[in-house]
């Protein structure tokens, strides 16, 4: 590995299968790039592959079709428990920095290991993470994902894979944000769509092919154009939890691409469904 803490460990382009209804980069697929960023930058220190316990990643810029981008990757933490990395996704065409994301993995690193970690290891300068009180029980949450895991989901630590639990993190927003009127009908009629600027992602408990998931989720936060959303997903049939996410995005104007504010109606409906941490 070179001198050079910060290594690359991405790089293509935004297909157009990958765009959502934003019309930009649908978040699922980042995760599959920050997937490969992990296990080239694991490879690289000469580490197995590890499983995912949290990522926080903060999105700054969108990407769209045909978009052009690069991942490099740095040691941020290295201990006795596990690795934190940081990878830094860029716009190849002028450089410019669109995601950041401290990626935590459990791995038992021998002392040797971690003296081969702290070799590499630079400072991280990202937005620094807020932590925020959450509910400790489902009342008031919505049932907003309901299937089972695919032979193809199941990651090579026995997880589910980084992008098929943002997939299912992904459905279960849309049907959330549909119980108090911002439906998909609601957003094509209006030109509106829901960007997400942050996720605290974290992982909990392994999966097999067919466990049966469930995903319920519910509203934290509602400001004038920014939404917070907690999903948990378990597994239906242990009530084993697997993952959760928290979701702090904001309504978008489509057209000029910034924050548009919530309608009073839809703002004072999605209020009712507050849940308190």
């Amino acid at each position: 590995m070179p001198n050079d803490p910060w290594l690359e460990t991405y790089r293509g382009t935004v297909f157009r299968w990958e765009v959502d209804a934003n019309d930009h980069f649908t978040v699922a697929y980042y995760l599959s790039r920050f997937s490969d960023a992990a296990v080239k930058m694991l490879h690289a220190l000469g580490l197995a592959p590890a499983p995912t316990v949290d990522c926080y990643i903060r999105y700054t810029r969108e990407l769209r079709v045909g978009d052009l981008m690069h991942v490099t990757s740095t040691v941020i933490a290295a201990d006795a428990d596990g690795l934190t990395l940081g990878h830094k996704l860029l716009d190849s065409a002028d450089g410019a920095l669109c995601t950041t994301v401290e990626h935590r993995l459990a791995i038992a690193l021998s002392p040797e290991q971690r003296r081969a970690a702290d070799a590499h290891r630079t400072t991280w300068d990202a937005p620094p993470r807020e932590t925020r009180p959450r509910p400790k029980r489902l009342d008031g949450f919505h049932d907003t994902a309901r299937d089972a895991v695919k032979p193809g989901e199941v990651d090579a630590t026995g997880r589910i894979a980084l992008p098929a639990a943002i997939h299912r993190f992904s459905a279960a927003n849309g049907h959330l944000l549909a119980a108090f009127g911002l439906t998909p009908h609601y957003m094509r009629d209006n030109n509106r769509g829901f960007s997400t600027f942050e996720f605290q992602l974290g992982f909990e408990a392994g999966v097999r092919a067919e466990d049966p998931l469930v995903v319920r989720s519910a509203l934290t936060h509602v400001g004038n154009s920014s939404i917070r959303i907690l999903h948990v997903m378990t597994d239906e049939r242990s009530g084993e939890r697997v993952s959760t996410l928290e979701q702090s995005g904001v309504q978008l104007d489509l057209e000029a691409r910034r924050p548009a504010a919530l309608a009073p109606a839809l703002r004072e409906r999605a209020l009712k469904l507050l849940v308190a941490g």
